[in-house]
């Protein structure tokens, strides 16, 4: 029996994930801020049959405390996991910044990723056949990051806020398989393409009508699944791949810069840090 982590796991393609991972014999662990869908997800699998493998968290993932009390809470309850899916993120018309000083998208989307996947690595490398995988975006060009404003200060888009994630997502991936180059974890990056999920956000006029339309035109949640479940399943022996709907895309060339990689690494290094007094988290201008 493998232990899965999916962050999303309440709703979408993260829901369905889990639900299909439980109906084959696995243990999950679904990651959410709502509540109430933790409960839903936890009751549908104890009318399954499958409530003893079946483990809800509940945590504001757009908060790096939250996401370091997962690590913790996750490493305290198991001894190793086998899988690592990282799917939740939100939309926001409107730029908000996070009680630590953080916009919200960038907080969820790419920070969170980013001390999940370091932080339960010690686990994943007890596990059997470990696997990361990253539901982002692969594959846009590096031009789309800003780097002299990654928090989008200026200019502020909502649309902008996820194409930039989805690629700072490309050079986590590259920066972590050079951290753990020697590790048995393969790190996945996956662009399942559009699907009629929930799209969770809060949207604009406009962009409300734009995801309506997206939902009538996204494939369904069943057949992402049917693409990210062989990637749990048999993970490509090379330590980082990327897949767009289903097809395998190429790692190298500019838009896997190991020098911009290693560029954001810094960066998010700098950004986590904390001051020397009081433990107090400090959001530096990048």
């Amino acid at each position: 029996m493998r232990t899965i982590v999916i962050t999303g796991g309440t709703d979408g393609i993260g829901q369905a994930l889990a639900r299909t991972l439980l109906g084959r014999g696995d243990q999950v662990v679904v990651v959410g801020r709502n509540a109430a869908k933790g409960t839903a997800f936890l009751d549908a699998a104890n009318r399954a049959g499958a409530g003893g493998r079946a483990f809800f968290l509940q945590a504001e993932l757009s908060l790096v405390s939250e996401n370091e009390r997962v690590v913790a809470s996750v490493t305290e309850r198991f001894a190793a996991i086998d899988g690592l899916v990282l799917g939740a993120r939100h939309y926001r018309s409107a730029r908000r910044e996070t009680s630590e000083g953080f916009e919200e998208n960038f907080a969820l989307f790419y920070l969170s990723r980013y001390v999940l996947g370091h932080g339960l690595t010690s686990l994943l490398e007890k596990g059997a056949n470990p696997v990361i995988v990253n539901i982002a975006g692969p594959g846009a060009d590096i031009s789309v990051v800003r780097w002299d404003d990654l928090q989008l200060r200026r200019f502020y888009h909502g649309g902008a806020a996820l194409g930039q994630g989805g690629k700072l997502n490309d050079l986590l991936g590259v920066a972590f398989v050079a951290a753990h180059e020697h590790g048995a974890v393969r790190y996945v990056l996956v662009h399942p393409g559009i699907v009629a999920t929930s799209f969770s956000g809060d949207y604009d006029e406009a962009a409300a009508a734009a995801v309506a339309d997206l939902k009538k035109a996204g494939k369904t949640v069943d057949e992402s699944v049917r693409q990210i479940l062989p990637l749990l399943d048999a993970p490509p022996p090379d330590p980082l791949s990327a897949f767009v709907e289903g097809r395998r895309i190429s790692v190298d060339g500019p838009s896997f810069s190991g020098s911009a990689a290693s560029r954001m690494e810094g960066i998010t290094r700098r950004l986590l840090a904390r001051e020397p007094t009081g433990g107090r988290r400090r959001a530096v201008a990048e």
